[in-house]
């Protein structure tokens, strides 16, 4: 059952406690049938999940400056919270799955707990119980990479599609492979990513891309990828993001 939470003790079950696990409460009131057909199937799931989400309800009736401060205009409003802020919500009457979908957003997934662990044993999990999970393979792949299996590091990052990060170290590896005594440019860049000089690393990647034959459209792709998984890396408003964008994007158009 949900428990019942007023003005007095908001602070403490649901902005304290949310830091702990996420809290899901119910703005409900008696006169409201939608709400009666709601928290039935809200108990339901919640109860479902154990100790890993906590659901409470709040009578707006009596306590209206909770309502006034979480914009509450239609009941049943449903908003989820976590470390103290709402991260989630819905407004009205839901079938069952819906709801079952939203508490699943909410609670961390066996995979999540994995990457959160961040060991190889770990992560080589995470990929088991979802294959292509970008962040799980990213973190993989660089172990590797910085250990030296370059192809099992491709073999983990290949699959992923979509997620510079991933797609950037994968072209890396492509690179270091069918390289076997790379020269100037192309392993300076290389061996200074592996060193973490992103500014040397950048410098000698753009110049290794600029001066690239213009029919060898396939290394060109692969210095791309690479150089925008380190802006990803870097993050797009860092200085370096910001300068070697506009020189790639002269390069290459």
């Amino acid at each position: 059952m949900a428990k019942d939470v007023t003005e007095a003790d908001f602070q403490r079950e649901v902005m304290e406690r949310s830091r702990q696990v996420p809290v899901v409460v119910d703005f409900w009131a008696e006169w409201c049938a939608p709400c009666r057909t709601l928290t039935p199937t809200l108990e339901r799931v919640a109860e479902s999940l154990g100790d890993k989400v906590d659901l409470v309800k709040v009578d707006v009736d009596g306590n209206q400056s909770l309502s006034r401060e979480y914009g509450i205009q239609g009941i049943p409003a449903v908003k989820a919270f976590r470390d103290g802020a709402v991260v989630d919500e819905f407004v009205g009457a839901q079938p069952a799955a819906a709801v079952e979908r939203f508490f699943a957003k909410l609670v961390p997934s066996e995979a999540d707990a994995l990457v959160r662990a961040g060991d190889e044993e770990s992560l080589r999990r995470a990929l088991e119980l979802e294959p292509g999970r970008a962040d799980a393979a990213t973190a993989l792949g660089r172990t590797l990479l910085e250990r030296g299996e370059v192809q099992d590091a491709l073999d983990v990052l290949g699959p992923v599609k979509g997620d510079f990060a991933a797609e950037g170290l994968a072209a890396q590896a492509r690179l270091r492979l069918s390289h076997d005594s790379p020269n100037g440019a192309l392993t300076e860049g290389l061996d200074a990513l592996a060193a973490g000089d992103h500014q040397k690393a950048l410098e000698q990647l753009m110049t290794a891309l600029e001066n690239v034959d213009g029919e060898d459209e396939e290394l060109r792709d692969q210095l791309r990828r690479i150089i925008v998984g380190t802006f990803n890396e870097l993050g797009n408003d860092h200085p370096l993001s910001r300068e070697y964008r506009r020189r790639l994007a002269t390069a290459l158009y």
